[in-house]
């Protein structure tokens, strides 16, 4: 028996939808714990309960005329972890205008402690339900102008890969307490979706796990512009606006050196204040949180194999590579050489 609960992941299955992202969704989070145990000959332990849920658990018509079964009915879901939306394969009036019952259901799950994730044009259902209202998303580039077009509310950074939602500094709408962490995602399309399923499965698992899928799956993930979610696996939910906004400083400014003093100057309150916010909402005090952003930024680089350990901690905003070392370590229990062998794309 695993030692763990498996966290319950629903995704949306409707008429129109492109199967092959809604048999994939299915593929990489059921295997998650079960493929590369079966590889290493160890014990197989399911990461997540994942089901596809369709109105009154109806088959679903994929957009490819393929016939699939749903394992539920979305109205008898009362919680899961993730939601995940799929791509909308048919014309996207026609889909929206067809399943618009959906609507209630998707918007009822976004008012739980659940994360909310679409696809490609799966984010014309969340823009539709009003969950993206005055937060970045993405969705295919061509359907940019149309997006635009009908959700003028939405900050739409269609170069994007991946988003994770944050408040539009010119828009403030009255949303739900639900939604102020950040937990609404959006795939670009395409290879993006891969993208979005490890995030997510980092986002829950660790980063081991979500390598580990990359490998069995073969999945090359050269992410795009990555500050943005780099450390989602940091992010832990809390309504401190101020911490928010220092906690993005860092993110975006991790290779200059910075100082726990400047950045409470920024903020106009005191070092000692600083620290105690930070450690009431995000637990761990700023300096740490610095520490942890640059440990998972090296993380990443080592993952992709072109760094050398040398240049590695400059990379990061070290000077001493001894020092960075120690750090790495300390939080990883492997140098970063012995990260690099053990996770490197480059080592599948």
């Amino acid at each position: 028996m695993p030692y763990f609960k498996p966290f319950k992941v629903i995704i949306v299955g409707f008429d129109g939808v492109l199967g092959s992202v809604l048999a994939g969704a299915l593929d990489l989070f059921s295997f998650t714990g079960v493929s590369w145990q079966r590889f290493l000959d160890e014990a197989v332990e399911p990461r997540f309960d994942v089901q596809i849920a369709s109105l009154g658990g109806a088959d679903i018509r994929c957009s490819n005329r393929l016939i699939m079964r749903a394992h539920c009915d979305i109205q008898e879901v009362t919680e899961c972890d993730l939601l995940l939306i799929p791509t909308i394969g048919d014309s996207i009036d026609k889909v929206l205008s067809q399943n618009s019952d959906l609507i209630p259901h998707i918007k009822r799950l976004a008012n739980t402690k659940a994360d909310i994730a679409s696809n490609c044009s799966g984010a014309f259902f969340l823009a539709k339900a009003g969950l993206l209202d005055g937060k970045v998303a993405t969705t295919h580039w061509g359907y940019a102008s149309k997006f635009k077009a009908d959700f003028p509310l939405v900050d739409l950074q269609e170069n994007q890969f991946v988003t994770q939602s944050k408040n539009h500094p010119k828009s403030q709408p009255k949303i739900d307490s639900a939604h102020q962490s950040g937990n609404i995602f959006c795939a670009a399309g395409g290879s993006a979706f891969y993208d979005l399923g490890l995030l997510l499965i980092e986002r829950y698992c660790g980063r081991e796990i979500s390598t580990q899928v990359a490998k069995t799956q073969i999945i090359d993930s050269k992410r795009g512009n990555q500050n943005s979610y780099t450390n989602v696996t940091l992010h832990k939910p809390h309504s401190d606006q101020l911490v928010k906004q220092v906690q993005e400083f860092i993110e975006e400014n991790f290779k200059q050196s910075i100082q726990v003093s400047g950045l409470a100057a920024m903020v106009n309150i005191t070092p000692r204040t600083l620290n105690r916010r930070f450690q009431s909402c995000v637990a761990m005090r700023p300096i740490e949180y610095i520490q942890a952003v640059r440990i998972e930024q090296a993380k990443r680089l080592l993952e992709l194999g072109d760094v050398t350990i040398k240049s590695l901690a400059e990379r990061v905003g070290y000077d001493d590579i001894s020092s960075f070392t120690r750090l790495f370590k300390r939080a990883t229990e492997l140098t970063p050489k012995e990260y690099q062998d053990k996770f490197s794309r480059l080592a599948i």
